[in-house]
């Protein structure tokens, strides 16, 4: 073996090994870029941190527009101390079915708004009051609603005015001709009015209150969509 040849096995050695090691870091470099096939990225590990697919959307229930909806109160509304504007808090106390389905559930959270108030007058206009639903609480979440506005007014003043202010002047006539014969009761009758009057005056304010546990029934004014319950 010449000396050329010597070497030269040496140097062969160095470059096979050098380019073996080139092709495996190649082939680790492919392997590790090479992307996902559908079965690698569909599996999920123990973790269980890959995605799952999304449940199917429930079909929604169309509660249409005049529905009724019975409510009773949580607190007390009265049209001398509240004013459009004010919120109230009410719960349904029968359950709403549509097609046999449970729309809205017995005891369902529900909210509502003064739409107008007017206190009563001492001898005219008697109280009035509007109320309506806004709001429904289903699945832990308020969904807005409209109802037809549930209207109240106090009695008529007329005959509770009258009564007081003519038994006022009877009254006073009957005292007067007791007191002084003709002559008083003349007297006593304009006297015994006025106290009629002033008894109609303090007493005679009409207003409509609507106590705690008082039970309404609201009719939708637009329809609404909602999950099934149940």
């Amino acid at each position: 073996m010449t000396i050329m040849t010597k070497r030269w096995l040496p140097a062969a050695g160095i470059a096979a090994i050098l380019c073996l090691v080139g092709a495996g870091l190649a082939t680790a470099k492919y392997i590790h870029n090479r992307p996902a096939t559908s079965a690698s990225a569909g599996a999920t590990d123990n973790s269980g941190s890959a995605a799952q697919p999304d449940r199917p959307d429930v079909p929604q229930l169309t509660v249409p527009a005049g529905t009724a909806i019975r409510v009773q109160l949580d607190q007390s509304l009265d049209s001398s101390r509240n004013r459009a504007g004010d919120v109230f808090d009410a719960h349904t106390v029968e359950p709403v079915l549509i097609d046999n389905r449970l729309a809205i559930p017995e005891n369902t959270p529900v909210r509502g708004e003064v739409a107008y108030a007017r206190p009563s007058g001492h001898f005219s206009h008697p109280g009035s009051l509007e109320i309506s639903l806004k709001q429904v609480e289903l699945d832990g979440n308020w969904l807005d609603i409209a109802t037809r506005e549930n209207a109240r007014k106090g009695g008529s003043h007329t005959k509770n005015n009258a009564g007081w202010i003519g038994g006022g002047a009877g009254g006073g006539m009957l005292i007067g001709a007791l007191a002084a014969g003709g002559k008083g009761a003349l007297i006593g009758g304009p006297i015994g009015a006025g106290a009629g009057t002033a008894v109609a005056f303090f007493t005679g304010k009409r207003n409509v209150h609507l106590s705690a546990e008082s039970q309404l029934v609201f009719h939708l004014a637009q329809p609404i969509s909602v999950t099934p319950q149940g």
